[in-house]
């Protein structure tokens, strides 16, 4: 069972042609299409539940964060300490080429994958072999990057490079229904709008969120019905001038706001029946930097760097914390919000906790977003203090745009940590968090990427990673103490999620490349293996029958892979050191211990 297998590319893999035979492609409409094969494995899969969706199965993986709460966490505990040094490859399936940091999910033995250009796949999770495939051809646009997925209902529902959300049938891929999202005015070109990130699924709404880079009157949050595909409501990220929060953009009419974006996955509570999202913020910064004529204008530029609170049903706007007020650096607190129940002074408190670029962490009342506490990893030179009560931070002013001077900014745009989604382990206390060490100086020299002034960026070594060596770690954050606990340094980036286990391992991939298993004690290794490529989305385990397994999917670029690589090959020609191995092709690797190992669901 363990010998290493590779499951072929085409349309009928290895294991549906000796089931069936053969396989049959299947047209659709409007050149799409769908490779429907009529597979045993998939022919009996249960709908996903709202249930199911928050109380998977321990061997299961129906969402992005695993769980409703994002806490990125398995409760699969047959990779443990004592055996996790015995994980070897068991099958890898090579992918076409592209743009993607995609999530696997996985529901009985059925991986579900989103890759590049805009495909979908169902492969036999303990062998790789292909199921089903539907492949669309987006309208006028090219292939963007895409997270990942969700299930539900029996249906897999998919966001496209083109702004539509699709449903496909869980069994055979064939479409269900297609809905196109539409624009707000004053937008009026789709090119600037993108689905980045999976849909959330709360009952029988399905929620999208848009990015809109550089679109005027900004991005959006959608509410579809998963029945139909029909909208049921939509906010957006930035206020209307006549709404609350619409006169915090020093005056700006609406045509001249932009932003807002959400690229990030939302997570929902339901005890509380609340989705909470991040707010990226906006490129066009010049508008903001200095206060307009109009006394009564403020520039806190909402809802850029917040967190929002929707009711799922209607998308009503119940509470917002905003981070970090008038971003002129790019530093957004876009990421994931994890659902965290912490013992507060004797009684249980439910938290809101969100890490930004900077690598500070804050958490909120999930009920009322009333602010609670920070904690700072340390690698920025941005915020000077954190007001205990508000929040609110305090800039270095020092830090802000100037034509007439160059400043050290760490980090920069791409962040201390990025979209690799953290992880938190409810049985340790801590959250586990992927940072690098890199800066930039801005000044009036270098690439553009803000409008304001004096920003424009060229790259920098962190004075810590050039004293070291070391250009990332693995940072432990103890949310009960509110205070760090351990760290792991190292030379090379991680590019990937963390994921955390009740085994108590760690998973995190690198640019070495190489996928690592750590103690969540210490982060001591445990196991290191090498890769075809660097790893490049998010680590999932799951478990068929007794074998638990471990995914990655490597080599496929994005943004933030792209950045890191050509920073980390500078960073490691400048100390003499040898060049990465190059890319080889993409690929879903999976790892598993040898036959006759500890069952995936025994207590370590």
């Amino acid at each position: 069972m363990l010998g290493l297998r590779h499951a072929r590319p085409a349309a009928c893999g290895a294991l549906i042609s000796l089931l069936l035979g053969a396989c049959s492609l299947s047209p659709v409409p409007d050149g799409r299409r769908a490779d429907v094969l009529a597979s045993p494995q998939t022919s009996g899969l249960a709908p996903v539940l709202s249930f199911d969706l928050n109380d998977p199965a321990p061997g299961d993986w129906l969402q992005w964060g695993r769980t409703y709460d994002g806490h990125n966490f398995s409760p699969l505990a047959g990779i443990n300490r004592t055996n996790a040094a015995d994980l070897a490859p068991v099958w890898r399936a090579e992918l076409a080429g592209g743009l993607s940091m995609p999530t696997p999910l996985v529901q009985d033995g059925v991986m579900f994958l989103h890759t590049s250009p805009d495909t979908v796949l169902a492969l036999d999770a303990a062998t790789g072999g292909e199921l089903w495939r539907f492949t669309r051809e987006p309208a006028d646009v090219a292939a963007t990057m895409k997270m990942g997925l969700a299930l539900g209902k029996g249906h897999v529902f998919v966001p496209t490079s083109d702004l539509h959300v699709l449903a496909l049938d869980a069994r055979t891929g064939a479409r269900v229904w297609d809905h196109e999202i539409g624009l707000s005015p004053p937008a009026t070109s789709r090119k600037s709008f993108g689905l980045r990130s999976a849909p959330l699924l709360v009952g029988n709404t399905l929620i999208q969120g848009v990015t809109a880079s550089g679109a005027p009157g900004g991005g959006y949050i959608v509410g579809l019905d998963a029945t139909t595909g029909l909208e049921i409501w939509r906010f957006h990220t930035i206020p209307r001038p006549d709404e609350p929060g619409g006169d915090t953009w020093n005056g700006l009419a609406l045509d001249r706001r932009s932003g807002g974006s959400v690229w990030h996955q939302g997570t929902y509570d339901r005890e509380l029946n609340l989705v909470y999202f991040g707010v990226a913020p906006t490129y066009d910064t010049g508008p903001l930097l200095t206060a307009s004529a109009d006394a009564d204008a403020r520039r806190d530029a909402l809802y850029t760097n917040a967190t929002l609170a929707l009711a799922p049903e209607t998308g009503k706007l119940v509470w917002y914390y905003q981070h970090l007020s008038n971003d002129q650096w790019d530093l957004d607190w876009a990421f994931e919000r994890q659902v965290i129940n912490l013992q507060d002074g004797g009684q249980r408190r439910k938290i809101v906790a969100t890490v930004g670029k900077m690598g500070i962490l804050d958490a909120l009342d999930a009920a009322t977003g009333a602010y609670l506490f920070s904690i700072d990893a340390g690698t920025q030179n941005i915020v000077t203090a954190i007001h205990p009560l508000t929040g609110a931070k305090t800039i270095n002013p020092e830090r802000l745009p100037d034509p007439a001077r160059t400043t050290l900014i760490c980090p920069g745009p791409s962040g201390a940590r990025s979209w690799p989604p953290t992880s938190y382990s409810a049985a340790a206390g801590l959250l586990f968090i992927p940072v690098t060490e890199w800066c930039v100086r801005m000044g009036s020299a270098g690439y553009s990427l803000m409008s304001a002034p004096g920003s424009a960026l060229s790259s920098a070594d962190h004075p810590d990673a050039a004293a070291d060596g070391m250009m990332a770690r693995l940072q432990a954050m103890d949310v009960n103490t509110r205070q760090l606990a351990w760290r792991r340094d190292q030379e090379a980036p991680i590019s990937t999620s963390v994921l955390a286990t009740a085994g108590g391992v760690i998973f995190a991939g690198d640019l070495e490349p190489s996928l690592k298993a750590l103690d969540d004690r210490d982060g001591r290794l445990l196991w290191r293996i090498a890769l075809g490529s660097a790893p490049s989305s998010s680590i999932i385990t799951y478990a068929v029958g007794d074998t638990q397994y471990v995914a990655v999917v490597s080599g496929m670029n994005n943004n933030f892979v792209g950045d890191l690589s050509r920073r980390y090959a500078a960073f490691r020609d400048k100390r003499g050191r040898p060049p990465v191995p190059p890319r080889g092709l993409p690929a879903v690797e999976v790892f598993a211990l040898p036959a006759g190992a500890v069952p995936a669901g025994s207590k370590n």
